[in-house]
């Protein structure tokens, strides 16, 4: 049907209806108000109220269309009423809905059911009390309300027997639910009983399982007890031995202690004893060669690095062997300090003895000397023109030459051979000594070059004191020939290898470093005259023309070899040009005649030259007799009268004027 379609929509009309927005509130029970004390109002009807009815029900509505039709002609003012939505008193239960609403759950049915039953008795009590509301205006509205009523009682009637129908359905569903309810209680109950059963079956299981594993653990536990008693036991015994051992060792270390203690009380007063030994005794105040100042200043401290370990022990720690190292180290040391004064004392007594020996024999020999020198020099001068016109010039050094070349030769292998220990040590401080000992040697000597005055004495005194074997700082660092039984050897051998060295490099480069090089070997030289001779050992090594010697090629000698015997330079297998090989051979006859000719200034000793001019003449009158060589003779001939022409003049200007003059006419014929 029609109407059917239109069930929900007239619902959705009455909901938003004046009535159908009634709020529900909690508290009206509390606040004694009525819930639907809203209902009581008067409705009215919306002006589409008309046209709802029309649908809903067909047949009253062409009724009331004709009715409508005839009385439009004689009551048009009721029409145009209508028409305009006049308001129509209705009671609550005109504007419920005709149709039943779609199915629901059981439950919400009940509870609509009974809110309508709520509702129909609050609403039905005061309208049946109070007078009609609706107001019949014209038989159409008559038969309007009329046909309302009609389709209201229907409607109702319709209600009724859909609820009771409902309410069987509700009660068979209700009946239905119980019954299956019921059966699955008895299903859960069955279950829950099995699952009881078999969680009891289950702890009882796990129940006797961990009483097994506990007693497998406590029998576990007692074994790893045992063992662990075993274990301390052991430790115990192994504590306990160690606490004797620790106590033994602490005994030992106490007597060890008091050994040391004693010993370094012994070194303190040795060494006490020997610094009163450095003192200068008033024998030695008016020697003014030699020096204390530097052995009391050592000795001195000695005594107070013995002295800072003996406070240590005396508040009853016991001195470390380290401390005991030190205290022996320093007396050692203390030791050879108060040597090496003797020494210097000894020497110095042995130096004046001598030294008035000498010059109580100067004043004999020195006019003895000069009968001597003249009568030889005659002798030399007739022997040799002699000898020139009966063999003509040599090819090779004579015998006493060559016999001197080979003792010096001899002696610089024998200091060589002295410290050979010193030069192949392996151990580090050994190394470091030697190292130290040969930069003290030859820094000195490097630094003269073209010094003079107060440096170039400074480096004289610092060479004198390290051959005297005192101590001198080099490098920030105090070193001492005495640190070494080799130490002596090893620093002359080096100082006469430097001497040579720096005529073969600075002289052959720079002529003028000649003479303070040679003033300061001189010097050296007359006071310590190992040194000369190695000196003249190295010169003649490196350059043999200075002997002067021609080495003769011997059989069985290479090349190479002679060549080095010469003098050349020779490396990998070749040899140095020739104009470098001049060039050195002429620095060192530069530095051979500058010392024959100097002599140190600063010395108050007026004895005889080390190695005087009597030897420049040996070597001239010997170089001229030789067979000369090319460029070579010419070279150091220069260079040796270059050197030595000034003091030529000034010497032999009256007496050799005549010798000087073939020399000279010689060496223009070399060259």
């Amino acid at each position: 049907m029609p109407s059917e379609s239109l069930r929900w929509e007239t619902l959705e009309a009455l909901k938003n209806s004046s009535k159908g927005k009634l709020k529900y509130s909690p508290d009206w029970l509390e606040k004694g108000e009525d819930i639907l004390a809203g209902c009581i109002e008067v409705s009215s009807l919306s002006p589409l109220s008309g046209q709802i009815l029309k649908r809903l029900s067909p047949r009253p509505l062409l009724k009331t269309r004709s009715l409508s039709s005839c009385v439009r002609d004689t009551s048009p003012e009721i029409s145009e009423d209508l028409a305009a939505g006049a308001s129509v008193p209705i009671s609550p239960r005109q504007i419920s809905s005709p149709t039943s609403p779609p199915p629901v759950s059981i439950h919400a049915e009940e509870d609509e059911q009974k809110a309508e039953e709520i509702k129909e008795d609050s609403v039905v009590s005061p309208v049946a009390s109070s007078p009609p509301a609706i107001s019949v205006l014209s038989p159409r509205a008559t038969q309007m309300a009329g046909c309302i009523r009609m389709c209201e009682q229907k409607h109702k009637a319709k209600a009724k027997a859909e609820l009771s129908l409902r309410q069987e359905q509700q009660e068979r569903l209700v009946a239905t639910v119980s019954i299956c309810e019921s059966e699955q209680l008895k299903r859960y109950e069955e279950l829950m009983e099995l699952k009881q059963r078999q969680e009891y079956q289950s702890m009882r299981d796990m129940l006797e399982k961990e009483t097994q594993e506990s007693l497998g653990r406590q029998e576990k536990l007692r074994e790893e007890h045992r063992h662990r008693m075993k274990i301390l036991n052991l430790r115990l015994r192994e504590a306990e031995q160690q606490r004797l051992r620790e106590a033994e060792l602490e005994r030992q270390r106490q007597v060890e202690g008091r050994e040391r203690h004693r010993a370094i009380n012994a070194i303190q007063e040795e060494v006490l004893q020997l610094n009163q030994l450095l003192q200068p005794r008033p024998s030695t105040l008016t020697d003014p060669a030699l020096d204390h100042t530097p052995y009391i200043t050592r000795g001195n401290q000695l005594c107070s690095q013995v002295s800072e370990v003996v406070p240590a022990s005396a508040d009853g720690q016991f001195p470390s062997v380290e401390d005991l190292t030190v205290a022996e180290r320093a007396l050692q040391e203390m030791r050879s300090l108060v040597r090496n004064l003797q020494d210097e004392v000894a020497q110095a007594a042995e130096r004046k003895r001598k030294e008035q020996e000498e010059e109580e024999e100067k004043k004999k020999r020195h006019e003895e000397l000069k009968a001597q020198q003249e009568e030889q020099k005659k002798t030399a001068a007739r022997s040799a023109k002699e000898k020139a016109k009966k063999e003509g010039l040599q090819t090779g050094a004579d015998e006493s030459t060559l016999k001197w070349y080979n003792a010096l030769q001899d002696a610089a292998s024998q200091c060589a051979q002295a410290f050979d220990e010193l030069s192949k040590a392996k151990d580090t401080q050994t190394k470091k000594l030697k190292m130290e000992l040969q930069k003290a040697a030859t820094t000195p000597v490097s630094q003269i070059a073209n010094i003079s005055g107060a440096p170039l004495k400074e480096a004289f005194e610092k060479i004198d004191k390290l051959l005297s074997s005192r101590p001198v700082t080099s490098a920030g660092k105090t070193v001492c020939t005495s640190q070494h039984p080799q130490g002596l050897e090893f620093v002359s051998y080096k100082l006469a290898e430097k001497f040579v060295k720096q005529g073969e490099e600075e002289v052959a480069s720079n002529h003028s470093a000649a003479f303070p090089i040679a003033a300061v070997a001189s010097g050296i030289w007359e006071l310590h005259p190992k040194i000369g001779e190695l000196i003249l050992a190295h010169l003649h090594k490196k350059c043999p023309y200075a002997v002067p010697h021609y080495p003769p090629m011997e059989s069985g000698t290479s090349v190479e070899d002679y060549q080095k015997i010469l003098g050349y330079r020779v490396d990998d297998s070749k040899v140095e040009g020739q104009d470098s090989f001049l060039k050195r051979m002429s620095g060192m006859i530069r530095l051979y005649a500058a010392i024959i000719q100097m002599r140190w200034p600063y010395t108050g000793k007026q004895g005889p030259h080390p190695h005087g001019l009597n030897h420049g003449w040996r070597w001239l009158a010997q170089i001229l007799n030789m067979e000369p060589l090319a460029d070579i003779t010419a070279t150091i001939l220069f260079d040796f009268l270059e050197v030595h022409f000034y003091i030529y003049i000034y010497i032999y200007s009256t007496q050799c004027s005549h010798l000087f003059f073939l020399h000279l006419t010689c060496l223009h014929l070399c060259m």
